[in-house]
């Protein structure tokens, strides 16, 4: 099954180093973020569960919930989280998934052939508070992906969501936004009393609303 943004995030029951969850019940009404790794004891994995370790704070201000998903069981997952906590000088706070069956795996569309028929590409997907799938990215084995932008997505994806912006290339939270072309020039004072600029009819920037 191939997943779209605006697709519902399918719902399973499993179990992880915290104990069984029920996806959807695990994330309650907050936003959360599903990654994936091929196996457990893998070089860049490792940084990257790492680094969410170290980014708890950072996804907790947003509402964000973390969780990862590896095909080994839960006894490989243990002593591989004690390896991070080493090598990366934290501690894991988050669940990852034992997903030996591929379960998760298949239902997320994470094991690509032409990649590898048995290890799960290092796919992440940002959910919202409806379950929904709003953001998908596909990550090379040989590439740590980038956590400042995920938050960053995050970021512009919580702003959008419950204001008529748009954020244009390289925003970082606090920088002007777009506003939506459905709202008429007109309409923009009593909807952005911040003030916009108009550089083009349809190209029209305001100082971000939630600022």
């Amino acid at each position: 099954m191939s997943l779209r943004l605006g697709d519902e995030a399918p719902n399973f029951t499993a179990q992880t180093t915290e104990g069984e969850i029920n996806f959807h019940d695990w994330l309650g009404d907050g936003w959360g973020v599903l990654y994936s790794h091929p196996a457990d004891y893998t070089p860049v994995c490792t940084t990257e569960l790492g680094m969410t370790a170290k980014l708890k704070d950072d996804f907790d201000k947003r509402n964000v919930k973390v969780i990862a998903v590896s095909v080994d069981d839960l006894d490989s997952h243990k002593g591989w989280i004690n390896d991070i906590n080493e090598t990366q000088n934290t501690h894991v706070n988050f669940p990852i998934i034992a997903d030996s069956d591929r379960k998760v795996a298949s239902l997320y569309d994470m094991i690509h052939p032409n990649a590898d028929d048995k290890a799960t590409v290092r796919s992440v997907f940002v959910i919202g508070p409806d379950k929904k799938i709003k953001l998908t990215l596909t990550y090379p084995a040989s590439t740590g992906r980038n956590f400042s932008e995920i938050l960053r997505v995050i970021d512009s994806l919580q702003l959008t969501a419950y204001h008529q912006v748009a954020t244009p290339a390289n925003w970082v939270d606090g920088d002007d936004c777009v506003v939506v072309p459905s709202i008429a020039t007109a309409d923009i004072p009593a909807k952005f009393p911040k003030g916009f600029k108009e550089i083009k009819p349809y190209l029209r920037m305001t100082p971000q609303p939630n600022k």
